[in-house]
Parts: C-alpha cells; sequence; structure tokens
C-alpha cells in the first residue's frame, strides 16, 4: 500500500507537464519578442543618426536625403518603376502594381538563379568524389573558372542569350555554381570516417553512403553557403539588370544615377535591402523544414 508521501507525490507532478509547456511557448515568444525589439532598435539608431546629421547639416539633402524626404512622397517614387508609363495614369494604385511588377521580377531571377546553382553545384560536387572519372575530368576546369567574377560573364551572357531574363538568371547561376561545388567536395571531404563505417557494417551500399550518410551530413553546411552567397547573387542580379535585361530594379538604380536622382537611389536601396531580408528569411524557413534531422540548434 502507498504511503501517504507517495500519493502527494504522484498527485503533484500531474500538472507539472502543462506547466513546462507553457514555459516552453512563453520562452518562444520571449525570444521573438526580443529579436524583434534589437531589430528596431538598431534600425532607429541607424536612422536617428542619419537623421541628426541632415538637422545639423553635415549631410546635403541633394546628395544623402534622410528617410522622412526619399519616403515623404511615395507615388513621386512610384512613378519610376512604370515602365515608360505603359500603365498610362499617375494613380497610386497602378504606380504600386508597378514596383510590385519589378520586385517580382527581380526576385524571380534571383530564387531561379540561386535554385538552379545550387542543385546543379551539389550535384557536380557529389558526382565529382562518386565517379572519379568524373571528377578528374570536371574539377580541373571547376577550379580554372571559379576564380572569374561573375561580372566577367556578363558579355559572355548577352552574346549567347540576347537581352531578357536568361542573362540575369545565367549570372546568378556562374556566382553561385562554382562556390556551392567546391564547398560541396569539402563537406563531403570533412564527414567523420566513423559514419561512413558504421554504415559499410549495417551493408549500406556505395550509393546508399553517398544518399543517406554522406548527403545528409553536407546538407546543413551547404545552406548556410548558400545563404551568404545569397547577398552576392543580389549585387550580380543588379548589375545584370542595368546592363543586359532592361528591366527590375538595376534598371531603376541606373535610371536614378542617370538622373542624379538621390532620392530614387536611397529608396531603391530600401527595397532591395527588404527583398534581400525577406529571402534570407524564407531560406531559414526552408532550411529547417527540409533539414528535419536538426534541432533549431542545427545540431544532429
Amino acid at each position: 500500500m502507498k504511503s501517504t508521501n507517495e500519493l502527494t507525490a504522484n498527485v503533484s507532478s500531474v500538472p507539472s507537464e502543462p506547466k513546462r509547456v507553457a514555459r516552453g511557448l512563453s520562452g518562444k515568444t520571449k525570444y521573438r519578442l526580443e529579436t524583434a525589439f534589437w531589430w528596431f532598435l538598431s534600425i532607429s539608431i541607424f536612422v536617428g543618426i542619419w537623421e541628426l546629421c541632415w538637422y545639423v547639416g553635415w549631410a546635403d539633402p541633394l546628395l544623402m536625403p534622410p528617410p522622412h524626404i526619399f519616403l515623404s512622397d511615395l507615388p513621386e517614387q512610384f512613378k519610376f518603376f512604370d515602365r515608360g508609363n505603359i500603365i498610362g495614369t499617375d494613380q497610386t494604385g497602378a504606380s504600386f502594381l508597378g514596383v510590385l511588377s519589378v520586385l517580382l521580377w527581380t526576385t524571380m531571377r534571383v530564387v531561379a538563379g540561386l535554385g538552379i546553382g545550387f542543385l546543379l553545384g551539389v550535384a557536380t560536387g557529389l558526382l565529382s568524389r562518386y565517379n572519379r572519372f568524373f571528377g578528374n575530368l570536371s574539377l580541373p576546369l571547376v577550379t580554372l573558372l571559379a576564380p572569374i567574377s561573375p561580372v566577367a560573364w556578363l558579355p559572355v551572357a548577352i552574346f549567347l542569350f540576347g537581352i531578357g531574363n536568361t542573362p540575369a538568371i545565367f549570372m546568378v547561376f556562374v556566382a553561385v555554381y562554382f562556390i556551392i561545388t567546391l564547398a560541396t567536395l569539402n563537406q563531403i571531404d570533412n564527414v567523420p570516417i566513423s559514419y561512413i563505417h558504421v554504415a559499410r557494417i549495417m551493408g549500406a551500399t556505395r550509393r546508399q553512403i553517398y544518399t543517406r550518410v554522406i548527403l545528409p551530413s553536407i546538407l546543413p553546411g551547404l545552406f548556410m553557403t548558400l545563404r551568404l552567397n545569397l547577398f552576392a547573387a543580389w549585387m550580380v542580379v543588379l548589375i545584370a539588370e542595368a546592363v543586359g535585361v532592361g528591366s527590375g530594379l538595376g534598371q531603376i538604380v541606373m535610371l536614378a544615377r542617370n538622373t542624379f536622382n538621390s532620392s530614387l537611389v536611397f529608396f531603391s536601396m530600401t527595397l532591395i535591402g527588404l527583398l534581400g531580408f525577406m529571402l534570407d528569411q524564407l531560406l531559414r524557413i526552408m532550411q529547417k523544414r527540409l533539414l528535419w534531422w536538426l534541432d533549431q540548434e542545427g545540431h544532429k
């Protein structure tokens, strides 16, 4: 027969699990609020210093207009995003649709180039280690072309694909492909040998070792490399749009430079920063969903 102390302990232990869940949820919410607070504080300090420099006369509003100037008349900024005023109206709604169209086209080019470069880069790296003949044949060419700046590929892209979306996608692909290929090779070489030994002891074939041991081990590092190269992809696509596409945010930045419109320059930079941030957050979400065997801290 159980003692009174044992019964009391059992009864008191029943509601402890909901309390732990509640503490976990509040901790997650607290972390999100704290992150949002530091983001807001960091941006506010930057904007405040910029506005202060304008207020005391250190920043020329013609060269470096503060946010309250280049964001004060959004319809005036929006009209530059209408492709030759094709829409045929100066209404704010129509101009806003022009902005969305430009942002969507630029984002599409970045995402397409990143996706193609990532998939082919991982495939090239895996196949180079899986098949020695393919590796001996392809790696010298990869290491020779990797140091070439993606900007240097712009004339080649125009010669091959003409003017349009394809040159911009191709340049983003070039900016990502060689780095992902070399990173894949490095990640494969750094997979712990004990993983492979255990797989062999359990009877795994060579193909199973690559698909079920090596590939899951290298994907976390490759996703981090992809996120870092997202910012390089933005630089490349803006150059391609300014020269080889004729549309997109790159063309808007070039238009602002040619017309000496500093307000449009900083407004475009704001849009680029926001788009880059949102794409990085999207990659973080994809990483958590696809790499389901990792916890939130990235541990196995």
